[in-house]
């Protein structure tokens, strides 16, 4: 006899279904109540098919398919009671290791335990603690402020600066249907662009190499400047980068930040761009920070209006430019399958 699952099973097997090989009646009775105990139940019974020389010279086969059922529920035990302040207690640190999981900086934790609800929300379900600090966060979080019509890009070197003013700038030129011009500037290091002038003779949009007094009045709704990577402090770079801002009257200063950096990081590049004034924040290279909520700490706590945030290298697209709800949705676990 041929047993699936293997010729083992006791009487004490595990409820499920299972098939015999027999060649009679009296021989399936005899084999499932060995195998399952008397508890077992035929389901069906089926010839099993055979080669010439088996029709020829074999007995018939059967095929038996018998199932173990489940033994029958008891009766639920009656959970123990648990005091109120016991149930609290065990629910508190969950909405911190949330946090903590979604990348939010201790400090920021820090200040959002100090505030006069936390311990309240810290207390009720999961998804309505979240919620509610959801709702905090959309008051709480800088507003949006336009751009004036003179912009600097500034930010380190690698961070993205360049590929960030490409994506704004095909977002004026498509969407909203706006002309300008593009500086390059360069101080007493080169600005390697070479993607810039290519993207902008594609958009139609001119470039030009900026010289103190040589350059000529920008046309148009806008004009964007490209800087080379922030210079260190006290340095003759330095003081060239802040006279052309101010010669300049760039009133719109746009710090790019790589979001993949940790938070000291990013910190000390946000510390650099309010040395130069900056008025803007934009935060590239989320598609390679899974763990943004780092970021928070400078929508919430920082002086810079949010532009956009970066989602891809693409000189077009991949960008968002509602920024809040961006990072509430790739830092929060709002969905019930994220909660576990």
């Amino acid at each position: 006899m041929v047993l699936n699952p293997p010729s083992s099973a006791e009487p004490t097997a595990t409820p499920g279904t299972y098939r015999f090989s027999v060649g009679s009646a009296a021989e399936a009775v005899d084999t499932i109540r060995a195998r399952l105990g008397p508890s077992a139940r035929v389901v069906s019974v089926q010839n099993q098919p055979r080669g010439a020389l088996g029709r020829i010279f074999g007995s018939p086969r059967f095929e038996v398919v018998a199932e173990l059922p489940s033994p029958p529920a008891s009766e639920p035990v009656a959970a123990p009671r648990v005091a109120a302040e016991e149930a609290l207690v065990l629910s508190e640190p969950r909405l911190p290791a949330v946090l903590r999981r979604a990348g939010f900086p201790e400090r920021l934790l820090g200040r959002l335990e100090a505030s006069p609800g936390w311990r309240a929300a810290a207390h009720r379900p999961l998804h309505e603690a979240l919620a509610d600090l959801a709702r905090d966060l959309r008051a709480a979080a800088r507003p949006p402020r336009p751009l004036p019509a003179r912009v600097a890009f500034l930010g380190a070197a690698g961070v993205g600066r360049t590929t960030a003013l490409c994506k704004w700038l095909a977002r004026e030129v498509f969407t909203q249907s706006r002309s300008g011009t593009v500086w390059k500037v360069e101080f007493d290091r080169p600005n390697p662009a070479p993607t810039l002038e290519v993207f902008c003779e594609a958009l139609g949009v001119p470039v030009e190499h900026y010289a103190p007094g040589a350059t000529g009045a920008p046309s148009g709704d806008f004009l964007f400047a490209d800087l080379p990577g922030l210079p260190a402090a006290g340095t003759r770079a330095a003081r060239d980068c802040a006279t052309f801002l101010e010669r300049e009257r760039m009133g719109g200063r746009v710090l790019v930040l790589n979001a993949a950096y940790d938070a000291d990081a990013l910190r000390a590049a946000y510390a650099r761009g309010r040395d130069f004034g900056a008025t803007h924040l934009v935060c590239t290279h989320l598609d390679e920070a899974p763990r943004c909520g780092r970021l928070w700490e400078f929508l919430l706590e920082g002086e810079l209006a949010p532009l956009f945030l970066g989602t891809g290298p693409g000189l077009t697209g991949e960008l968002e430019t509602d920024v809040l709800e961006t990072v509430l949705r790739r830092t929060l676990p709002l969905r019930g399958e994220d909660l576990r």
